[in-house]
C-alpha cells in the first residue's frame, strides 16, 4: 500500500439538536453496532477483525457516517478479484460457489484508540466503478489511483485518476486473476521454500547436511 495522509477533510457539524450516533466501545459489539448505524448488509467479527458489508450504490454516504460517527481515520483501501479463472497457479477450490466480483474494501479507525473496521462493498466486473472517496478522506486520493492502475475500477467523482507506478504505455490490469504474472508462471506464488536445519552443537549431523555433497565426501 502506498503512504498517503490519512487525515480527514473538515468533518462538517451536525444539525443543530442532533449529535452523531457513537461507536461500540466493545470491540465484541464494534461491526454490530457500526452495521446498524450505517445500515449494512451484513457484518462479521471473526477473528476479532469487524468487518461491515455495504451497498456499492451508497459507498460514500456509508463511509461518511461511519467518519461522522467516530470513525475518523481512514487507514487503507484496496480491492480483491474473486475470480473463477486463473492466468496462472492453483485453480479455485469450489468455482460453482463462487461469485464473481471486485471487492472494495476501506479499512477506518478511530483516533481515541484501536478500533478499527473494515468496510466492504461488491462491485460487478462488468463496468466495475464505485463512488470516489476523496471528498470524505483526502488520503484516499492515492488508494483508488493503485485499484484504480491495478484492478481497472473506476472511482466515480476522483479528480485525478491517473497512473500511479506504471508507465502510461501499459498495457492490463496486474493485480486481476486473468493477467498471466511471469514470475508466477516461472514460480506459483507462493513457491516451494527449501529449508535446511543450521549447524548446532546439538544437531551436529545437521551441518554436515547442509553442506554439499563434495564437501560431505
Amino acid at each position: 500500500m502506498t503512504d498517503s495522509p490519512s487525515e480527514p477533510n473538515e468533518e462538517q457539524e451536525a444539525p443543530e439538536g442532533e449529535e452523531p450516533t457513537p461507536i461500540g466501545k466493545d470491540r465484541s459489539e464494534l461491526a454490530a453496532s457500526v452495521a446498524q448505524l450505517v445500515g449494512a448488509i451484513a457484518h462479521t467479527s471473526d477473528f476479532s477483525l469487524a468487518k461491515v458489508k455495504v451497498d456499492a450504490a451508497k459507498w460514500a454516504e456509508t463511509i461518511t457516517a461511519a467518519r461522522d460517527s467516530g470513525l475518523d481515520f481512514f487507514s487503507f483501501l484496496s480491492a480483491i478479484d474473486w475470480s473463477k479463472e486463473v492466468a496462472v497457479g492453483d485453480p479455485v477450490d469450489d468455482v460453482d460457489s463462487l461469485q464473481e466480483r471486485y471487492e472494495v474494501l476501506c479499512a477506518l479507525g478511530t483516533t481515541e484508540d484501536d478500533r478499527y473496521v473494515v468496510f466492504s462493498a461488491d462491485v460487478s466486473k462488468q463496468g466495475a466503478a464505485i463512488g470516489s472517496l476523496v471528498d470524505v478522506f483526502s488520503g484516499a486520493d492515492w488508494h483508488e489511483r493503485e485499484a484504480h492502475e491495478m484492478f481497472g475500477i473506476d472511482f466515480q467523482g476522483h479528480p485525478n485518476l491517473i497512473k500511479l507506478y506504471l508507465p502510461d504505455a501499459f498495457e492490463g490490469y496486474p493485480l486481476r486473476k486473468s493477467y498471466p504474472l511471469l514470475s508466477r508462471e516461472v514460480k506459483p506464488w507462493p513457491g516451494k521454500v527449501d529449508v535446511e536445519d543450521m549447524p548446532s552443537t546439538e544437531n551436529p549431523e545437521a551441518g554436515d547436511a547442509a553442506q554439499p555433497a563434495e564437501e560431505a565426501e
